[in-house]
């Protein structure tokens, strides 16, 4: 029995659900125990503030799962495809395919342009010489080297480009110097390069030669993001300054050019295996403590930096190890510590894709792997793993175990005067940047309605949509005080294991399916948490109010509110947190995050129309902005459009230094075809209504 003195609205909803017919007996939900479904304006008896609640997040796996199983499905295909290479024939068509699919991910390349290198300095140390460098890697952008130089050698000699993993210091960094110079005295000439963001080449610095954003990792995050609204991609940059470092070095004549290898730790693991696989001219390799598998580092939830990810990788069936094969049947060591954060399972996968590619070419002794027993790092025993691998390729030396190193302090290597080339007035990747942005601004044509719906379409990659999307009805939780007594959860599957999560508000109890009394209807999606905003802003809940006769629905696409994931070990809205993860990797999937949350509004005012609503006020604030934008052009049933905090447009994002928006809300190549006005342009016919519009800075 249902108590007398329950307050009416209580009782109705305790009527309704039948839990007032076990009251007398059984406990409520924890949810609904003390509930007030009343909005706390009009039915708290006490002036006290509510209770704070916690964030509802009923599904926080659902994105992380979604991508695994992207990934194991790529994977999978890719497997079957090696599981085909039966004979030489197969092998050589193999590495010739994923050269081809790896120069359409980082090509086409610039033109090779004058080098003027120039030696700022010189440091004597008796069996070796280090040169203090500077060449153009592209016209206005220099590249700051020591070269390793082998005094009282007979010439030529071997010579290796070395490229550097994410340390402040670059090329200064002891690992690095290590390396160099330890190869330096086995008689191996060394091109030791600063990467950009890094040792003195910092991108965003400030008159103290420090940077804004943080050497290394921040940086690359901050000039690679907007870089894909251009179509550039920072990995590409950073694999030509290893291509033009290899030019250089092959212009001394202390070189063999017939011995020419490349070798790196970490982030220049990275570079290592990307320069396998986009220039054919190394004699040798030897990646350390980078190769695994892509999957492995998505179910392991770690991160990585933009140069790390290449747009479209996944789609195309390239996974890491693909990047050493088009090197193959050349000789290549892959390195690993056996306590690295890059599972060593993955490397392991990988060795094991490459040896029988290496044997059916007829040199399966080119390939070799080395694990040494420490944490992730360029340490001792790996590095004489790679001494000894080049000597085996070269026979310059026998030795066997690393010599005497004397490790220079970061003054001594500077080639500029004050150690930082941003004091000399040199060019930026942004300033590539925001000038290919304003050249596509000046020639890009306004396009057509039917021909802006296409380019939305093929810029956002959006897959084909059949028939109502299927739903569950989720137990309603009267607490969350929002604008209206009562709310229903529904979760609208968008894809399969995806679902947007959509909250009906009423007057009355709603534990069905939707009514489909009201033709009309207003759907709000959110910018970080529909249910927050709910109860939380005030010009939501005013436009609510102005909608006194449609039914009144609000939207979380996938990855946000009830769906954001807590993985990765770092905050949502880090750099390195789980939006940018999922971002970076719906760009190597070829299916943008942001595409993909424009599918998820489309799905769900493909569902609105199944359930009678004939007619949409589709409204949408800051982040949801974006894919309720792009879903109002391509959707016929939207009749009205309500933004408030919309992007300006992508050109400020890639045309402003210091802009804040997050790589989930990019479109990659945007920019070539169409941008943000041009959406707008259109909705205008719907009544559009632009509210605060946010700058590429989140201003208004």
């Amino acid at each position: 029995m249902i108590d007398p003195s329950t307050p009416p609205s209580r009782r109705a909803f305790l009527q309704a659900t039948g839990l007032g017919l076990l009251g007398a007996t059984l406990p409520l939900p924890p949810a609904l125990r003390g509930a007030d479904p009343i909005p706390s304006s009009t039915k708290r008896p006490t002036d006290e503030p509510p209770s704070p609640l916690t964030p509802l997040n009923r599904f926080p796996r659902m994105v992380q799962e979604y991508y695994v199983g992207r990934l194991r499905a790529v994977e999978d295909a890719a497997n079957l495809r090696r599981a085909g290479i039966k004979t030489k024939g197969d092998a050589e068509a193999y590495v010739a395919e994923v050269r081809r699919k790896i120069q359409g991910v980082f090509g086409p390349w610039p033109a090779k342009t004058p080098l003027n290198p120039r030696v700022t300095g010189t440091v004597d140390r008796g069996v070796y010489r280090i040169e203090k460098v500077i060449f153009e890697s592209r016209p206005g952008f220099p590249v700051t080297a020591n070269l390793y130089v082998p005094q009282g050698r007979p010439l030529p000699l071997p010579g290796v480009v070395g490229t550097c993993g994410h340390t402040d210091n670059g090329k200064a960094g002891a690992t690095y110097q290590s390396f160099a110079q330890g190869l330096a005295r086995q008689g191996y000439v060394v091109l030791l390069y600063d990467p950009i963001g890094q040792g003195e080449r910092l991108q965003y610095a400030t008159p103290e030669h420090k940077s804004r954003f943080g050497a290394g990792v921040r940086e690359h995050l901050q000039a690679g993001n907007q870089q894909f609204l251009v179509g550039e991609f920072i990995g590409a940059w950073r694999a030509w300054d290893g291509i033009r470092a290899l030019d250089y070095l092959l212009t001394r004549p202390e070189v063999d050019p017939n011995h020419v290898g490349v070798t790196g730790n970490s982030g220049g693991g990275t570079d290592t295996a990307w320069l396998c696989g986009v220039e054919s001219r190394w004699t040798m390799a030897a990646p350390s403590c980078f190769i695994t598998t892509f999957r492995r580092n998505l179910e392991n939830e770690l991160p990585a930096d933009t140069e790390q990810c290449p747009p479209r990788v996944l789609a195309l069936g390239l996974d890491q190890a693909d990047f050493v094969a088009a090197l193959a049947p050349k000789p290549v060591i892959l390195l690993d510590q056996e306590k690295d954060f890059f599972d060593v399972r993955g490397l392991e996968e990988a060795w094991g894709r490459l040896r029988p590619l290496y044997r059916l070419l007829g040199r399966e002794d080119n390939l070799q792997m080395f694990l040494g027993p420490d944490y992730h790092g360029f340490s001792r025993p790996v590095r004489e793993a790679m001494y000894r691998w080049f000597n085996r390729a070269t026979k310059i030396s026998t030795a066997e175990s690393e010599p005497a190193l004397l490790i220079e302090k970061d003054e001594v290597l500077w080639c500029t005067p004050r150690g930082q080339l941003e004091a000399e007035g040199t060019r930026t990747v942004f300033s590539f940047t925001r000038e290919l942005s304003a050249a596509l601004g000046r020639t890009r044509k306004a396009p057509s309605e039917p021909a802006l719906r296409q380019a939305i379409v093929d810029t956002l990659k959006l897959p084909p949509r059949e028939g109502p999307p299927e739903y569950r009805i989720l137990r309603p939780d009267p607490a969350r005080r929002y604008p209206k007594p009562f709310a229903a959860t529904y979760a609208v599957e968008t894809e399969p294991g995806v679902f947007a999560l959509v909250y009906r508000l009423d007057e009355n109890p709603l534990l069905s399916r939707p009514p489909r009394t009201q033709p009309r209807a207003l759907l709000y999606v959110s910018h970080h948490s529909a249910d927050a905003e709910l109860r939380d802003d005030p010009w939501l809940a005013e436009l609510i109010r102005n909608e006194p006769t449609a039914a009144i629905f609000a939207c979380d696409v996938r990855g946000i509110g009830e769906s954001q994931p807590g993985t990765t070990g770092a905050g949502f809205l880090e750099p390195y947190g789980s939006d940018y993860f999922y971002a970076i990797h719906g760009l190597m999937l070829d299916y943008p995050y942001v595409g993909q949350k424009t599918h998820d509004v489309l799905r769900v005012l493909g569902w609105l129309q199944a359930n009678g609503h004939t007619s949409v006020h589709l409204a949408a604030r800051g982040w949801g902005t974006l894919p309720a934008t792009f879903a109002a052009v391509l959707t016929a049933d939207v009749a009205q459009v309500t933004l408030k905090n919309a992007l300006t447009r992508y050109s400020d994002i890639a045309e402003t230094e210091d802009y804040t928006w997050p790589l989930s809300s990019f479109v990659p190549d945007v920019l070539r075809t169409f941008d943000l006005p041009d959406c707008y342009r259109v909705l205008a016919a719907k009544g559009l209504r632009q509210i605060d519009p946010w700058s590429a800075t989140v201003r208004p």
